[in-house]
């Protein structure tokens, strides 16, 4: 193998087969909180910044078509952040994630309406420690669309976890975002290979609508 390789040429014919989209889907929206998205804040993301707009046509064509929404976002006890275990040590900057720390809301052009079931965890992963994978089997759900933050962190341990979990899984290229474009490219390649299909929105919005 050379070292000049490119990384498609090395993983091609051993990683990145497509899985596809299956017979129902759900949409996952993975942490879009202010912290990411207002300038001056230690999580700013400028990714983050248009993953939102592209957004939010994504989550109003799923609303249209009857497809479950499930938002996630971090909360953890502002007192002593015991809830945040060992994550909370690697990354303190965490600890900005508690109730009526505006940084901590919603983003409002994607807020979760009054119907739409919203599940606060402690780590990266949406389904770590929460009643996200057996909600969505009761559900009949074979298909995770993923939308949200961060590439490296969230949206990469969600996307892990949701394929351990038996299910397809969909992350929307333009619907994800991170700090810096180079771990945000390299994680939706290493997705796109190992654990789900990183897609264009055209082709998730034209999934929901059928």
């Amino acid at each position: 193998m050379s070292e000049q390789q490119s990384a498609d040429a090395n993983y091609q014919g051993v990683w990145g087969n497509r899985i596809g989209f299956g017979k129902k889907a759900a949409l996952l929206m993975i942490d879009f909180m202010q912290g990411y998205t207002q300038q001056g804040s230690p999580l700013y993301a400028p990714g983050v910044v248009s993953a939102v707009a592209e957004s939010v046509e994504l989550l109003a064509c799923a609303r249209t078509h009857g497809v479950l929404v499930v938002h996630t976002n971090i909360r953890y006890h502002a007192g002593h952040f015991v809830d945040g275990g060992m994550w909370v040590k690697k990354a303190p900057v965490m600890k900005l994630m508690v109730q009526d720390n505006p940084l901590a809301a919603f983003c409002e052009e994607v807020m979760p309406t009054a119907d739409e079931v919203v599940i606060s965890k402690q780590y990266a992963s949406s389904f770590f420690g929460t009643s996200l994978a057996s909600l969505l089997h009761v559900q009949g759900i074979d298909t995770v669309v993923l939308a949200g933050c961060s590439t490296s962190g969230c949206i990469r341990a969600t996307a892990v976890d949701a394929v351990q979990h038996g299910f397809r899984t969909i992350v929307v290229r333009e619907c994800v975002g991170d700090r810096h474009p180079a771990p945000h490219q390299a994680n939706l390649f290493d997705i796109d290979s190992k654990y789900g299909d990183v897609v264009p929105k055209q082709e998730a919005l034209d999934y929901l609508r059928k």
